[in-house]
């Protein structure tokens, strides 16, 4: 039987399967759901044994744990360590869902469920496609190994430590990830580096109470322009960063690069026309895909201060607050930006005003050689499923572990993801078109049959 008549024939268990993982509300981010967290670790654990892959264990973790298996009988040839997760976001606000986010749904070839395209869905495809390959030949043509956590969506806030303690028993010749999209439909993609991420909290005080502004206005310190003051001095009316040694690490666009952004052929009209812009804005110099791919970015995703309810109240706020988050690439380094970034805060804060920061996240860029061979296969696999070759990217995103599975591990990273930017992850409708659910399958099949032509290192 071919393997698309196999899956053709299992589709609708293979789907029903699914959607008893999605129905478990395995939100990391929120303590009274780390009992539905570890019911979807177990849930993994027992569909991989169905599936008949080897040494199952649920590790934990001082969080959530994180799920192992293998199955290791292909001497000579390449190990590949699959990575996922099985943690969902949060579902709020309920009322924009239109069917509940943990009843499963399929709608017009769209499978709709928290979890459905981020990330559930996508490992879901791994380990049909593994168990396909069991079922028709009898063994894998590679070894494989799977590492799937519980903790992606806040940031896998164990899994480096994780991986430092176990690097033997995860040693790969590839990891190989489906958790980024392709470029729209019908156009698989394979993304060659994600943009790190470095953020912090701001925080302003002036006078020891909010005062009326009759009786104090212009005279004192006003929290609020104090702060608005310091964050538009962060950059100038060119959009570059004025922060002294921001673009440290960066590299220049050669004209190589440009060259296989403009590939992408992205339309900047119609992304203009569809975020109901009257213009795009930024970096100036640079193309949209190139700015979102290549280059850092300082943006403020909360300013907040003095009278927020309706109606008007006269008074100087005492506080004001902002967030602040960096997208980072090159050998950009995070904690280098952070300090930075505060060095220049405190030399710009108007007199009478207060300086406070709180430095937080802090993850390093990632990128890939597109030459390497996993990845020239899995473009090549794509290209026999879908009928056109996979374009290699730079995803303007940030997946940070994906940075420690390189470093520490040393292995090359193939991220073939299988979703679509409209798939409304992380936001209310999340969904998951079967389109590329059926042809995922097969493109990973193909891949893990070509790659067992690759040399291994690992074992």
């Amino acid at each position: 039987m071919t393997y698309a008549a196999y899956f053709e024939s299992r589709r609708d268990e293979h789907l029903n399967e699914l959607n008893e993982w999605l129905k478990i509300p395995s939100i990391s981010a929120l303590s009274e759901h780390k009992k539905d967290v570890l019911a979807a670790a177990q849930w993994l654990a027992d569909t991989l044994k169905k599936a008949g892959l080897e040494h199952i264990e649920i590790h934990p973790t001082d969080g959530h744990p994180v799920v192992y298996a293998d199955y290791l009988h292909a001497p000579g040839k390449p190990t590949l360590l699959v990575y996922g997760h099985y943690d969902v976001q949060p579902v709020d606000p309920l009322n924009l869902w239109t069917t509940p986010p943990f009843e499963p749904n399929i709608r017009d070839g769209k499978l709709y469920a928290r979890g459905a395209t981020d990330d559930k869905g996508q490992v879901f495809m791994h380990i049909k496609a593994l168990e396909a390959v069991l079922k028709q030949e009898g063994t894998l043509p590679v070894n494989i190994k799977l590492c799937i956590e519980g903790e992606e969506e806040i940031g896998s806030v164990h899994l480096t430590s994780f991986l430092e303690a176990h690097k033997d028993m995860l040693a790969a010749d590839a990891v190989l990830v489906s958790d980024t999209s392709l470029l729209e439909r019908g156009r698989p993609a394979i993304c060659t580096g994600l943009r790190g991420l470095c953020s912090m909290e701001v925080g302003v005080t002036t006078a020891a109470t909010d005062l009326h502004s009759g009786s104090y206005g212009g005279a004192v310190p006003n929290a609020l322009h104090a702060l608005v003051s310091l964050l538009a001095s962060l950059h100038d009316d060119k959009g570059r960063v004025a922060v002294d040694g921001f673009y440290k690490g960066v590299p220049d666009l050669s004209p190589l690069m440009r060259e296989e952004f403009a590939k992408q052929g992205l339309d900047e009209e119609k992304i203009r026309e569809g975020l109901g812009l009257s213009a795009l804005y930024g970096e100036e110099g640079y193309t949209f895909v190139e700015r979102v791919g290549a280059r850092p970015t300082l943006e403020l995703n909360g300013v907040y201060g003095g009278f927020q309810g309706e109606g008007t109240k006269t008074v100087i706020p005492k506080e004001a607050h902002a967030k602040i988050t960096c997208r980072l690439v090159g050998d950009q380094n995070p904690q280098h930006i952070l300090d930075a970034i505060e060095a220049h805060l405190k030399s710009h804060i108007q007199p009478g005003a207060k300086l406070h920061v709180r430095q937080i996240e802090k993850a390093f860029a990632f990128n890939i050689d597109p030459s390497n061979a996993f990845l020239q296969l899995a473009a090549d696999a794509y290209g026999k499923v879908y009928g056109t070759r996979a374009l290699f990217t730079k995803d303007g995103g940030s997946i940070p572990i994906m940075e420690s599975f390189s470093r520490i591990l040393k292995s090359p990273v193939v991220l073939m993801g299988f979703g679509l930017d409209d798939e409304n992850l992380h936001a209310p409708d999340e969904h998951f078109n079967l389109e590329n659910f059926d042809k995922g399958l097969l493109t990973i099949v193909e891949f893990l049959k070509s790659a067992g032509t690759v040399g291994s290192a690992a074992n």
